[in-house]
């Protein structure tokens, strides 16, 4: 049945990326001579997937749509129960033709656009990941299948916002974003858990379907956890600040993540929700003042910015929020087209943006005199409110000593509790063993390693025994044979310790690994 065909929508850029991943590895698609290798399969991927959705649409249109296509269990342990489903309804075929269309368009203009750039093999594997990720989170019947589309979206943008790697600010920007929408993916995952604990299923149909019976609390916990995950990843107050450090990226990659399709994810998730959230008037209260607060955000800082990415970046801002308030007020269709429509022109403009700046040789528009008069609201708009630095203070920085916290402690006291050793003089080959007994150096007769603490003491003595018991008892009481064959057996598990550690080779190993697993 053509229905079946849609898991291959995000299927395809999946198996594009890998495809592009494993010639990196293997050397077949370095450098510029590769390009091609890379282009053609994911432009394949992405026309594939969009005739798909078309075939599924002209039969939606002559024979009603599904409503929910389950192809298999993908988890299921006791109650827990996940299943492999899509929906296929109105608001998915269109807004995940629409995703497909304009991934394909953003693919089209980026090669030329990276041509002979030295990362364009990575770039084009975080947009494939990327297409697959938006094409789940449209598509997903369930809200485990939608988080797992969240979340490759949201390592495909920290791979991109990170693109130029010899760059701090780059790199610094790419762990704001990620740390920022961990707290979202938490609200995310938190709504999944409340599902299952008070309605039992974390089906789509099921949540809004059922919304009504779990109590006024309940509804309140699961939407919270979900209104939480779409302000996060559409950059509403007060997580606006990241999207505006999200633009380290290439231009195409900037008008697909931030311009025109992950800053909708959060939209799509409420539309989505549409039942559920009718059933919480004080969430849509919540959304109207957030979407509001966004909106004069986005509107007046974009006002002060001198670039075209920027300017575009905050208008995006601004216009995303007013579909948060539609959304609050009820107003889902509207929110619907508004998405469909701000979608198409945002990305006509973000490609449009480098041609525009090539072409315009005037200097930017200056801030409205209006503005520029009320000197707390001129300077606010410059300093984007003080949000950035708050958000730092709150989510960032602790994030960040948290980790170095965390390495201090590692070293300082896991390392002497399980007694590993700080540094080493082992002997860790038989080359070492003949270097030794050569004068060539390598560790002292009586001593194999360094230990600390009591346990490393202990593990230490013990380790000098078997040495000196090897040592005296059986590579010299053997005689020349033992060591020609210790020797030969030596070469052999040398070479093949070099193989395994060949990127290729240990892919290899990998995927062997997998399939006997599976």
């Amino acid at each position: 049945m053509p229905e079946q065909m849609i898991a291959l929508v995000p299927t395809l850029p999946w198996l594009a990326a890998l495809w592009i991943a494993l010639n990196r590895v293997a050397g077949r698609n370095r450098d510029v001579f590769g390009e091609r290798a890379t282009f053609l399969p994911t432009l394949g991927a992405s026309v594939a997937a969009l005739l798909i959705l078309v075939v599924l649409d002209v039969a939606a249109l002559r024979n009603g749509v599904p409503g929910q296509v389950r192809l298999g269990d993908w988890f299921a342990s006791g109650n827990y129960v996940v299943g492999i489903g899509f929906a296929v309804d109105g608001l998915s075929l269109s807004l995940g033709t629409l995703t497909a269309f304009l991934s394909l368009l953003v693919v089209v203009f980026s090669v030329n656009y990276m041509h002979r750039e030295k990362g364009f093999q990575r770039y084009f594997f975080a947009i494939n990941l990327f297409a697959g990720a938006m094409s789940l989170i449209m598509l997903a019947g369930n809200a485990v299948l939608t988080f797992v589309g969240w979340e490759l979206a949201g390592v495909s943008s920290y791979m991109l916002i990170g693109y130029a790697l010899d760059r701090p600010a780059a790199t610094a920007n790419a762990n704001r974003a990620f740390i920022t929408n961990r707290i979202g993916d938490a609200g995310f995952v938190l709504s999944i858990f409340f599902a299952y604990t008070w309605i039992g299923d974390v089906e789509w149909g099921r949540i809004n379907g059922h919304a009504g019976d779990a109590g006024t609390l309940s509804v309140l916990m699961i939407g919270a956890g979900f209104v939480i995950a779409a302000l996060a990843k559409s950059a509403q107050v007060p997580f606006s600040p990241w999207i505006a450090r999200a633009l380290d990226g290439p231009t195409p990659s900037s008008a697909i993540f931030y311009g025109v399709l992950m800053v909708h994810a959060g939209v799509y998730l409420l539309l989505r929700m549409e039942p559920l959230l009718l059933e919480a008037p004080g969430i849509m209260v919540a959304l109207v003042v957030l979407g509001l607060l966004t909106a004069f955000y986005g509107w007046v800082c974009g006002l002060v910015q001198s670039d075209v990415k920027s300017s575009l970046m905050f208008a995006t801002t601004a216009q995303v929020g007013l579909m948060f308030v539609w959304c609050g007020l009820g107003w889902f269709q509207l929110a619907a087209w508004h998405l469909g429509l701000h979608a198409c022109w945002r990305a006509y403009l973000f490609l449009h943006a480098p041609s525009l700046m090539f072409m315009v040789s005037r200097r930017a528009k200056a801030a409205p005199e209006w503005l520029t008069k009320s000197r707390w609201l001129y300077t606010a708009a410059l300093q984007h409110f003080w949000i950035e630095p708050i958000g730092d203070a709150l989510i960032a920085e602790p994030a960040i000593k948290l980790a170095q916290d965390t390495k201090v402690f590692e070293e300082r006291v896991v390392t002497p509790l399980v007694a590993l050793p700080s540094q080493t003089n082992a002997i860790t080959s038989l080359h070492q063993w003949e270097g030794r007994r050569a004068g060539e150096g390598g560790a002292p007769q009586d001593e194999v390693g360094r230990g600390e603490g009591l346990a490393g003491k202990m593990v230490q003595g013990v380790a000098s025994a078997l040495h000196w018991f090897e040592d005296q008892m059986v590579l010299k009481g053997s005689g020349e044979g033992l060591l020609t064959s210790l020797r030969r057996v030596g070469a052999h598990l040398t070479r093949i310790e070099f193989l395994l550690s060949q990127p290729r080779y240990l892919l290899y190993l990998v995927l062997i690994v997998f399939v006997i697993v599976l």
